[in-house]
């Protein structure tokens, strides 16, 4: 098999592209640019220089692979004016390559929640609407917060708990949602293909834990040995305040926070499971996964 990876030099995409290449599959990484991939370079990686927002630059990329995963999300940024319409155009531009160029799947990763009042989500299920419909049949992945080392939401979490002795406690704290740890993702993005079953179809997948996100840092706490964090309530507190804030308190940019928050007050959790049961996957819990993802920070491996 061959497979096409965009977003090859992210977290998901990058474990992705090692797991399949070590599985013994042929793969080939689309990178906006060659010198932000010389290690995949140096690993062998076949490399494809291409832009989903430059039509034009993805001839070629999907030509002879059998499958393409769609990686990529802007979380605003990189484009100007109306990020939404931005999205849209380069999943419709990336599906019908793969069409064109006889791909024979393409399997993406987005969000779950059930019409979310954040953009962001609502761009997420767009991009899978777009892909649908102008690509081949698609396999679309949906999970809520991916606990993992390079994962964005999780080192926020993780600067929260260890930067404040007290939080402040917005509504969204309450929001249960139900993650997944990234070794999993991996293992569901990994079996897909040979998968007939998950061809056109939406495949909701979790971790065996509802939680909310308050009880979330709790957790956190808990795998970093330190006590639990006493939340003042602030149940006026707007996404766009709790993004400045949480870019004041961490290093994660305030640009990034603010997408992050939004998709806060939305119900991230599996509300059909029959999709996850064509895997031979069996998801680890909250505590596990955060075990992980910290052991990953401390050897320098991504997990």
């Amino acid at each position: 098999m061959r497979a096409l990876v965009t977003g090859a030099t992210g977290f998901v995409g990058g474990r992705l592209a090692r797991e399949l290449k070590g599985r013994g599959v042929e793969v080939r990484c689309m990178v906006r640019g060659r010198s932000r991939a010389t290690d995949l370079a140096d690993e062998g990686f076949e490399l494809h220089e291409g832009d989903v927002s430059k039509p034009d630059t993805l001839n070629g990329a999907g030509e002879g692979c059998d499958v393409a995963y769609y990686l990529i999300h802007g979380m605003g940024r990189g484009s100007d004016g109306d990020f939404e319409q931005h999205e849209r155009e380069a999943a419709t531009a990336f599906a019908r390559m793969a069409k064109d160029e006889g791909v024979g799947r393409v399997i993406y990763l987005g969000g779950l929640g059930e019409q979310p009042k954040s953009k962001h989500l609502r761009s997420r299920h767009e991009t899978a609407r777009c892909l649908a419909q102008h690509g081949p049949p698609l396999t679309y992945f949906r999970a809520a917060m991916v606990v993992g080392s390079q994962s964005e939401s999780y080192k926020t979490l993780r600067y929260l708990v260890e930067r404040l002795p007290a939080m402040i406690a917005p509504g969204w704290l309450k929001t249960p949602t139900q993650p997944i740890a990234a070794d999993d993702v991996i293992d569901y993005l990994v079996q897909a293909p040979a998968i007939d079953e998950s061809a056109a179809r939406e495949i909701q997948i979790g971790g065996p834990d509802v939680i909310s996100y308050g009880e979330m840092l709790d957790h956190m706490s808990d795998a970093l040995g330190k006590r639990h964090r006493p939340k003042l309530p602030v149940p006026f507190l707007t996404p766009k305040l709790s993004s400045h804030w949480i870019g004041f308190v961490t290093p994660v940019d305030a640009g990034v926070a603010r997408p992050l928050v939004e998709g806060l007050s939305t119900e991230t959790t599996v509300t059909d499971p029959a999709g996850m049961s064509l895997f031979d996957v069996e998801p680890v819990g909250i505590d596990q996964a955060l075990e992980r993802a910290l052991e990953g920070e401390r050897s320098g491996a991504p997990a």
